[in-house]
């Protein structure tokens, strides 16, 4: 995954450094984000606090914008559109790694048995790496929060990225034969994979920018993204209680330079 990895941030740097010289003449914007992400998956209980504290870790990325607003080449507004006034285009791509573990009532220390035992065993990691777009939406005028007319811009946006994931699952063989594999909810050859594989991510967040200078802005970003896979921890278990696939909640801050 690493090498694969490697290529396609690569490929993003190269494919954004031409349109920052070629995209019609719009100017642009990179910047970098960071902040905890809380990771939902089959690991631990649902609706559980430590479950949701638990399994999270810290998420990072690199951004680049198309401002639709701006043309560079001439240093000039495009015409007043609304389109062009309320949104921009977000390229990114991402990574985190997270450790999981089973967390909640049938992991508590009143709980014995081989069952137990065995769950309490059951450790997961996944590294992902997520590249692909979304739409922002400003319902204040871009130019003027440009023109530092106000401090603050409120968004919101939706998108879709292609996600590469590399799992792995570790356990007690003994507990687990014991156990039965847990009346066969984690039997190995149906439940587990530790080969990875990719998948589609559908992506919506709710943010706000903060202007610094007149080529800098902070932003605050709150985001939920839900996985067409229900394969990215590596643990698929066929019960009634596996309702949805993995998806994950990520505030992160970032910090965003306009390329002049």
């Amino acid at each position: 995954m690493r090498a694969r990895l490697l290529l396609l941030v690569i490929t993003f740097l190269v494919l954004s450094k031409q349109e920052v010289y070629s995209q019609g003449g719009f100017s642009h914007e990179v910047g970098v984000i960071a902040g905890p992400l809380a990771f939902y998956s089959d690991f631990g209980q649902r609706n559980d606090i430590k479950t949701n504290s638990g399994n999270s870790t810290i998420g990072i990325g690199l951004i680049h914008y198309i401002n639709f607003s701006y043309r560079a080449d001439c240093n000039c507004y495009t015409a007043d559109t609304y389109f062009n006034d309320h949104f921009k285009l977000r390229n990114e791509i991402d990574y985190y790694s997270i450790k999981l573990d089973h967390f909640g009532e049938w992991v508590a220390p009143e709980h014995t048995g081989s069952g137990a035992d065995f769950l309490r065993s059951m450790k997961g990691s996944t590294s992902v790496f997520e590249i692909g777009s979304q739409l922002e939406y400003f319902p204040m005028s871009i130019r003027d929060f440009a023109a530092r007319q106000y401090s603050l811009a409120p968004f919101i946006s939706m998108g879709l990225h292609w996600v590469a994931y590399d799992s792995t699952i570790t356990y007690d063989e003994n507990l687990a034969i014991q156990s039965n594999y847990y009346g066969g909810k984690y039997y190995p050859l149906t439940s587990m994979n530790n080969e990875g594989g990719n998948t589609w991510e559908f992506v919506t967040s709710v943010g706000v920018r903060y202007k610094l200078s007149p080529l800098s802005d902070l932003m605050l970003d709150s985001r939920w993204g839900y996985y067409f896979s229900n394969w990215v921890d590596g643990l698929n278990p066929e019960v009634p209680e596996n309702k949805a696939n993995e998806w994950i909640y990520w505030i992160n801050l970032g910090y965003i330079y306009y390329l002049e």
